[in-house]
């Protein structure tokens, strides 16, 4: 029988920008329920990037498009050995991998406010530089470096 299909969820957009991709942001920062507080470190930091004269939601979206990996690999088991097997990598995963690179790469760093961390991060992705693109091109080289076992994708 098969798997029933899944519903695509829908986002309502956010407060201040309008954009759902932000809501989902937000949602991945929150930790423990608290969606306030989120919300002011995610909207800091936007602020911020605004204080440094580029578009905030422009630069958000391009850092996202800059850390979201294309492909990846995933371990499949043939004939008694695991092989680790280049694949695509669907868009909403590719989404959620460039989110989570982002806000662990600002958690990392200690010291300063959640919300300049953030800022930081989300400009140096925008840039191509950083810890999150970093993990990209680790992911990405992953994939390159198992290319001869992609027939085994199916």
């Amino acid at each position: 029988m098969r798997r029933p299909i899944k519903k695509k969820r829908t986002w309502s957009p956010d407060l201040q920008y309008g954009s759902e991709t932000l809501t989902r942001f937000i949602n991945a920062v929150m930790w423990s329920g608290k969606k306030d507080t989120a919300r002011t470190v995610v909207y800091d930091a936007l602020d911020k990037i605004k204080a440094e004269g580029a578009d905030p939601l422009e630069t958000f979206e391009t850092a996202l498009r800059n850390a979201s990996p294309l492909m990846e690999v995933r371990s499949r088991r043939v004939g008694g050995a695991n092989y680790q097997v280049p694949r695509e990598v669907p868009q909403s995963r590719r989404l959620m991998l460039s989110f989570r690179w982002i806000i662990d790469a600002a958690r990392k760093g200690k010291g300063k406010p959640m919300a300049d961390k953030l800022a930081a991060e989300i400009m140096l992705a925008a840039k191509n530089e950083g810890d999150a693109i970093k993990k990209k091109d680790e992911m990405h080289r992953m994939a390159d470096a198992n290319k001869a076992f992609a027939h085994f994708a199916w």
